[in-house]
């Protein structure tokens, strides 16, 4: 029994040596540490469940310890923070990946219309799933569009807007589209748009899956001005190392300004199924007043849409 209580504390202790230290971004480590960084949130309550559980003085502080250590780096995602002056127009933007178009029209052409959007990220869009939006009155809502769907069956991605649209940044290749829009708002104002979507970085056992992934996420384009907006599905968390690269480059996320970075997108099957991991995130620029995040469930995708409010600076 000492023996197992040592090695549940010692797995415990490891994970978040592992978080702590970005075991990841270690590429002779990655094709296994990325897919389970996705899980510290769980393995966080797991250690603070241990070492309630754990009979021996020595594995119990040794949980409690490593519950501590991660424990400290999810909670700020959950505490609002201080939002900077901002004084340009909002703007209101959803991203949602249809799970290879399969997401119901009608479902998310009500959640665009309920909450006036103004700009929509789709990743996995297909050509039917562009006519079934269309005939839903997505083009109605939303008249602007930058479409990239051609040659990449279920891999497409689109941008769709209230506002004029033209040719935006341009990033590297990827394995799925991800568009690049500028968006040009009423007051003058324009603001750079990234569909995000990299390949996923699992199996653990794909030589290639976890390097792309890494590459496709750090191709991905710095802050500037006008203001970069990237949202989309990143098939990552903030516990991976190559996002939070990301965020050192100078973006801040936006569910997380607002105390809404543990509320998870993406589950493992449409079909009720409780969503498990926070893999879609809105990046603004750090000057953006984030107002408000939110998520909805949307029929026939397996990822949760996600919503941000936030205002520009002047």
């Amino acid at each position: 029994m000492p023996r197992l209580e040592w090695t549940v504390a010692g797995c415990i202790a490891g994970w978040a040596a592992a978080r702590l230290t970005g075991a990841d971004r270690f590429r002779p480590l990655e094709r296994a540490a990325v897919p389970l960084m996705s899980l510290t949130p769980h393995a966080a309550a797991a250690a603070g469940l241990a070492a309630l559980v754990l009979r021996r003085k020595g594995p119990s502080l040794t949980a409690g310890a490593a519950a501590v250590a991660m424990t400290a780096v999810v909670a700020p995602r959950a505490i609002p923070r201080r939002q900077p002056p901002a004084e340009g127009p909002e703007l209101s933007v959803l991203t949602l990946n249809l799970l290879a178009g399969g997401a119901a029209a009608p479902g998310l052409v009500g959640l665009v219309r309920s909450t006036a959007a103004d700009v929509v990220f789709l990743q996995e869009l297909t050509d039917e799933a562009v006519m079934k939006l269309k005939r839903a009155g997505l083009n109605e809502l939303l008249p602007n569009e930058m479409l990239d769907v051609e040659g990449y069956r279920y891999r497409g991605s689109g941008i769709y807007a209230r506002y004029p649209l033209s040719d935006g940044l341009t990033i590297g290749p990827s394995y799925a589209s991800q568009p690049t829009a500028r968006l040009d708002l009423p007051s003058g104002r324009s603001v750079q748009l990234v569909c995000v979507h990299p390949h996923p970085p699992f199996p653990p056992w794909s030589w290639a899956a976890a390097p792309r992934w890494r590459g496709e996420l750090a191709a991905l384009p710095p802050p500037g001005d006008p203001p970069v907006v990237l949202a989309g599905d990143y098939n990552a968390t903030p516990d991976h190392a190559q996002f939070r690269r990301l965020l050192r480059l100078g973006y801040v996320d936006a569910a997380s300004q607002v105390g809404n970075g543990l509320v998870p997108t993406w589950g493992p099957e449409p079909r009720g199924r409780p969503a498990l991991f926070t893999v879609d995130h809105v990046l603004v620029d750090p000057r953006c007043a984030v107002l408000g995040t939110c998520v909805h469930v949307v029929p026939g995708s397996d990822h949760r849409a996600l919503y941000a409010r936030f205002r520009l600076p002047a």
